[in-house]
């Protein structure tokens, strides 16, 4: 069968989802952009997929090339539009990273499964073949996982991970089409706990947490020292998990250490109470507002930074 993606789909709005249709918008790629109706009696039953589609228009750094791109891009709910996921040539899910909402949802995508229909997760580390674990053979043959990194547009590296029953052709077009047309790096990854760069990315970020708080350092210090100077981006270690979200870390995190029994390294896995601690009180990083750190607005209109304090947590003024 011969593949193309003329028009996609991509069920979940929040921080990822939302920037893959920015991004899909930004290649010139129509998209619809669902997610789930609130519970309750609400008047806008697409508000979540429309929040999300608001703030990818007022993210810093831009996820459009121009804001005009969002015209690409249509909202709606997965209850109310399921069935124009039958008109789409690739359906992205990214939602939560909880494999019984996965298979909920594959449940419902299998109902309007077309035999062209390219299906994809954005997991971070859940592996494909629990995902397919019960799917049709169509599902399996066109599924596969692609990771996409935060920011959508900025980060380059996208891994690419199908199962044991992904259709060669699928992989192969995929594989072409995300470095020719999305304009990625491409990265085939075995189907492994965490894949390679959150595998590698969490065992650097919690070892070096771990460090912080046995010798004292704080996160403006750490930062510092293992951002620019060290030929790593700007964000560094701790203003990148905020970034990625520490849901998206935790997760991440657990993920491996249920996964990886024999690995020689799996105690680094093992969240730092601190984290479960910040985790706890809602603070996730961007997506919240605060995390590791928080950008406050004098009244003057200056912005100023702080940083968590990882003893007492409490928040105070960056030190860089």
């Amino acid at each position: 069968m011969t593949y193309q993606i003329r028009k996609a789909a991509v069920l979940g709005a929040g921080v990822m989802g939302a920037a893959i249709a920015a991004h899909l918008a930004n290649v010139g790629i129509p998209s619809l952009l669902l997610d789930i109706v609130p519970t309750g009696k609400v008047e806008d039953r697409n508000i979540i997929a429309r929040t999300g589609l608001e703030k990818m228009l007022k993210a810093k750094p831009a996820a459009f090339y121009s804001k005009r791109g969002a015209q690409l891009i249509s909202i709606g709910n997965i209850e109310d539009d399921l069935a124009k996921l039958a008109d789409v040539d690739w359906i992205v899910e990214a939602v939560v990273e909880r494999p019984d909402i996965k298979q909920n949802l594959y449940n419902k995508i299998e109902t309007v499964l077309q035999p062209h229909t390219i299906i994809s997760s954005n997991t971070s580390g859940l592996p494909a073949h629990s995902l397919v674990e019960g799917r049709s053979e169509l599902f399996r043959r066109h599924f596969l996982i692609t990771h996409f990194f935060n920011p959508v547009r900025y980060m380059r590296l996208l891994e690419i991970v199908p199962n044991a029953d992904t259709d060669p052709e699928v992989l192969a077009f995929m594989e072409r089409f995300s470095s020719e047309v999305l304009g990625k790096g491409v990265v085939h990854c075995k189907d492994t706990p965490n894949f390679i760069a959150n595998r590698i990315g969490t065992y650097g970020f919690l070892t070096t947490i771990q460090r912080a708080i046995d010798e004292g350092y704080s996160i403006s210090e750490v930062d510092t020292i293992l951002g620019p100077s060290m030929g790593r981006p700007k964000s560094a270690v701790f203003r990148t998990a905020d970034l990625s979200g520490l849901d998206t870390l935790k997760h991440v995190a657990e993920n491996l250490y249920q996964n990886a029994p024999q690995d020689e390294q799996r105690e680094a896995y093992r969240l730092p109470s601190v984290v479960h601690e910040i985790i706890g009180r809602g603070w996730l990083g961007e997506k919240s507002g605060q995390g590791f750190y928080k950008r406050i607005k004098k009244p003057g209109g200056e912005s100023v930074i702080l940083e968590l304090n990882l003893k007492t947590l409490d928040m105070g003024q960056a030190r860089r």
